[in-house]
């Protein structure tokens, strides 16, 4: 059920979702959380999409904040918001508001979205496109227990990383580094069976991948080697080898959802490491909503290893 709001206001939008759920007859119990999408008109259908099917394994209500350019004198001289509420089978297994923000109202995004976060339930604010430099300062940020951005929505992302370094706060995390997960865990799993020791490390990808340097940053901090950056034809990460006394522990992917797992003095063998799309990894990130120290660890690599 969709149900669409012009000029209107938080009150309302509360009024409107009572009205939807008695429609339908879906009480308002069992969502954990809410979701706070801040994005453009551009990317908001397929971010909502996918926060719609994280919610099947996270019930939540999600507000998707929209800031609206000005295009008429009325948009430049007045504030206005709009608003469309999905119940039922439009919201995933929750609710969506999808909130467009015109003039002056825009400036103050959190005071519209306050009123409609659920009571006593975390919230979790994800920036698809065009995150603040420093996310726990922004005011919608700063209500929110966990902030997601992802490194691969901007042109320079390595440069943007440091400036993650410096302004991290404990419940900052990126979806680049969510998208290491699988091979973090592989990783792992071939050292406990190769237990040699680790002399030197290279990650092999696309130039100037996010996911590649988080990953090579985690590698120099938790196996106190150095660490190579290799240029590969992508796409993303395409190989991690680690060199050992004995030879090398090697997992490559350089196309499709397979990779191929290396170990010294043992037959190669074949491991499902595919692509993951973004519902999965928005998904995982809602599973613990406390501070990521990994992610923080491989933001700041080395200076990790000296202050630890």
């Amino acid at each position: 059920m969709k149900i669409d709001l012009t000029d209107t206001t938080a009150s309302k939008i509360n009024k409107a979702l009572v009205q939807g759920r008695r429609a339908i007859g879906t009480p308002a119990v069992g969502m954990v959380l809410t979701m706070v999408i801040v994005t453009d008109e551009e990317n908001a259908y397929d971010s909502t999409k996918a926060a719609e099917e994280a919610s099947h394994e996270h019930p939540m209500r999600t507000l998707v904040v929209i800031k609206r350019q000005a295009r008429t004198l009325r948009d430049r001289t007045s504030s206005r918001l709009d608003a469309e509420v999905r119940v039922g089978a439009d919201a995933g297994t929750g609710e969506t508001i999808v909130l467009r923000l015109y003039g002056e109202v825009s400036d103050h995004a959190d005071s519209v979205v306050l009123p409609l976060l659920l009571p006593d339930a975390p919230v979790v604010v994800w920036w698809p496109v065009d995150a603040p430099d420093a996310p726990a300062k922004d005011p919608l940020g700063a209500l929110a227990q966990r902030r997601i951005t992802d490194l691969y929505a901007v042109e320079r992302p390595l440069e943007v990383l440091q400036s993650r370094v410096r302004d991290y706060a404990p419940g900052d995390t990126d979806l680049a580094w969510t998208r290491l997960t699988l091979w973090r865990s592989m990783l792992a799993a071939a050292l406990d069976q190769s237990r040699e020791k680790v002399t030197s490390a290279a990650v092999e990808a696309e130039r100037d991948n996010p996911s590649a340097e988080l990953l090579a940053r985690w590698l120099q901090a938790r196996l106190h080697v150095p660490v190579d950056r290799v240029v590969s034809p992508g796409p993303f990460v395409t190989a991690v080898r680690l060199g050992t006394g004995n030879g090398e522990v090697a997992i490559e992917r350089p196309e499709g959802p397979l990779a191929t797992l290396s170990l010294p003095g043992q037959p190669s063998r074949t491991l499902a490491l595919k692509v993951r799309p973004t519902s999965e990894l928005i998904a995982e990130e809602l599973r613990r909503l406390d501070a990521d120290e990994m992610y923080a660890i491989a933001l700041r690599g080395e200076a990790a290893k000296e202050n630890a």
